[in-house]
């Protein structure tokens, strides 16, 4: 080769790099974050990193099949009930469209099921029977103050006929003495008068019943205003029925209209796959609360009524023998509030709850006793004040009698947050909290899972109101009882805050669903999107190896004290055996989870178990058993009816 030809190569070459150089400094970040995604993804595929730190995956769903997934509930089918009713979207309100999917985790299938009313917020638990007692949702959306076009309010709608109840349907217009018009949200039942005798004389007296409504004027603006009680006539009413039905309002203005309840309970049947409607509450409930009872009827306790009020103390207890109602015990909490079903007819509230109520009013944690109707408070707890959106969960096993709290967040919007646990021992004397490890960051909206091998799975959340500010928290850990310690977990790729639910699954994995964001980027200025991704994480205990096998000898339905006998050819490395309620979970709260320790024995192909007698502890209901070994490795579950 000339020289003159080497050097034209030696530029070409040169010049070659040059460019590539150049193009490189201007893409670099692209570049390094393009390294940085494909050796993430190979590092989290490892088999050595799943074994330590567990695996997330997506569970991709036909778009028909997708919602935005406010309540997720494990059956005793195996498949997972995701309602979204009207899915905090208010054109779907309006539209009458109330959507309900089922998730089969393992095929990984969908169905569509029909749904009769907006179950949106609602509250919900299994009953004895195995089907899920679905009660409340919303029966109007909030409307902002500026954005409130027409006056309203609460009407009280009175009777002063003894012997006669009538039903006003929705619609039903009240006239102002000024010949302003207003109509009812929705329908509501006025009960007779009260008829009394006194005296020797016999004199009767006549107290006039009243049920309350929300009314809204039928023209904008002002002129619907009324600052001063005044008395309504009910309009096409005349005679006798004109004098004993009226209405009387206090104020009727244009301030903020808050969502309001519905009074309408449905059960869930996981066989047949629909809603049947049962008797409604007395009380509308928008984010009530629904805890199981041990002799297997169900307490409603607080939502947002019929005139987007918190319910003020008026709880309530379902029969599911008879599908009805009674008056419960009469005590006040903010909505949504953690429940955990204790000993001796009492239950605990942890503090922990989801969104609307006073921050001075039914805050304190403590013991309810249902019989008495007497509240125990229970101190100890750092950082009271930031117990909204903070998780709470009964420690397993359940009979220790321990309840964990984690993370929580200021009262409404506020952008307080904290990293703090504690704990309490219902089992002592004298229960206290006393602090826990910290969360690696301060986090509300956190989800939190029992586990099959004893830990708690926490995952998602944010620091702020909603995930504000980009502050979704793109982690996962696992609390460990023994050690008294969060063990890191392989992070999630999915953000979660509001409108979140975690559920643990029959083969021993988690899936995560929701997420309502009230914005979608850090400087808050564009408006968020409801998270439609399910997403499932493997915990490192699927990557250890073999797991046991589990097959039930013997029926199904079991009754509390009896002896069940599973088959397994593993028996000799079984070390502990769980019974597992099944999750049912909305707004960071999981009203049925717990798991319970069984003592057992085992045989040379087989483990026998005993179902406690405490019916506190194990309330009547459908179960999954996990067989673990001595690293913690569970089997994949088997369902058990205890009745």
């Amino acid at each position: 080769m000339t020289p003159r030809r080497a050097r034209r190569k030696a530029r070409r070459t040169w010049l070659g790099a040059g460019v590539v150089l150049l193009l490189v400094g201007l893409n670099a970040p692209a570049v390094v974050g393009f390294a940085r995604h494909e050796y993430h993804r190979y590092a989290v595929n490892r088999p050595a990193y799943k074994a330590q730190q567990g695996h997330w995956a997506p569970a991709p769903a036909p778009r028909r099949f997708q919602l935005n997934a406010i309540h997720a509930i494990m059956l005793h089918t195996g498949k997972v009930l995701l309602i979204a009713g009207s899915g905090n979207d208010v054109k779907h309100f309006h539209g009458g469209t109330f959507r309900s999917t089922l998730w089969d985790p393992v095929k990984n299938t969908f169905k569509k099921i029909d749904t009769p009313d907006d179950l949106f917020c609602a509250g919900h638990a299994q009953l004895p029977d195995g089907k899920i007692l679905i009660a409340g949702g919303t029966g109007s959306y909030e409307v902002l103050k500026g954005d409130v076009k027409r006056a309203g309010g609460a009407m009280l709608v009175k009777n002063e006929d003894p012997d006669h109840a009538r039903v006003f349907p929705k619609g039903t217009v009240f006239r102002s003495p000024s010949g302003v018009e207003y109509r009812s949200d929705v329908a509501v039942r006025v009960p007779p008068a009260k008829k009394t005798t006194t005296g020797r004389a016999g004199l009767v007296k006549v107290t006039a019943s009243e049920a309350r409504v929300y009314v809204e004027a039928s023209v904008n603006g002002r002129r619907g205003i009324t600052n001063t009680t005044e008395q309504y006539r009910v309009k096409g009413l005349k005679g006798d029925e004109e004098r004993n039905f009226y209405g009387i309002a206090t104020r009727l203005g244009l301030d903020k209209k808050d969502f309001q309840g519905i009074r309408n309970a449905y059960e869930f049947d996981p066989v047949t796959e629909k809603y049947t409607q049962v008797a409604p509450m007395s009380e509308a409930r928008w984010y009530p609360t629904l805890t199981s009872l041990s002799d297997g009827r169900v307490l409603a306790v607080s939502g947002l009524d019929d005139i987007g009020q918190v319910v003020p103390g008026k709880n309530e207890i379902y029969d599911p023998r008879t599908k009805t109602w009674s008056t419960g015990p009469t005590r006040y909490f903010p909505t949504y509030p953690s429940f955990f079903l204790t000993g001796h007819g009492t239950v605990f509230y942890s503090g922990s709850n989801a969104g609307y109520g006073p921050a001075d009013r039914g805050r304190k944690p403590g013991v309810w006793h249902l019989g008495t109707n007497t509240f125990t408070p229970i101190k100890g707890l750092p950082d009271p004040g930031v117990l909204e959106t903070s998780s709470s969960v009964l420690l397993p096993p359940a009979q220790r009698g321990r309840v964990m709290v984690l993370g929580g967040g200021g009262v409404g919007e506020s952008t307080r947050s904290t990293a703090r646990t504690a704990i309490v021992d219902l089992a002592s004397d004298r229960p206290t909290f006393t602090p826990g490890p910290e969360l690696p960051v301060p986090t509300r909206y956190l989800n939190s899972v029992v586990m099959p091998d004893d830990t708690v799975f926490t995952t998602g959340g944010s620091r702020d109101y909603r995930g504000r500010g980009a502050s979704n928290v793109l982690r996962a850990q696992f609390y460990d009882p023994a050690r008294n310690a969060f063990v890191p977990a392989a992070a999630p790729t999915v953000g979660r805050n509001y409108h979140s639910e975690a559920l643990l699954l029959p083969d021993g994995r988690v899936a995560v669903f929701g997420s309502d964001p009230l914005f979608s980027d850090r400087a808050n200025t564009r408006p968020g999107r409801f998270e439609q991704r399910v997403e499932v994480y493997s915990p490192p205990y699927l990557y250890h190896g073999h797991r046991a096998a589990l097959a039930l000898r013997g029926p199904r339905m079991v009754a509390h004290g009896d002896q069940v006998t599973f088959r397994s050819a593993d028996a000799a490395r079984i070390t502990r055996m769980r019974l597992m309620r099944p999750g049912s979970a909305t707004h960071v709260t999981d009203f049925d989870q717990r798991s319970i320790g069984l003592d057992m024995r085992r045989g040379p192909d087989s483990v026998t178990v005993r179902i406690p007698v405490d019916r506190s502890l194990v309330p009547s209901g459908w179960y999954m058993v996990f067989a673990s070994d001595k690293k913690g490795t569970p089997s994949k579950a088997v369902w058990l009816h205890v009745d």
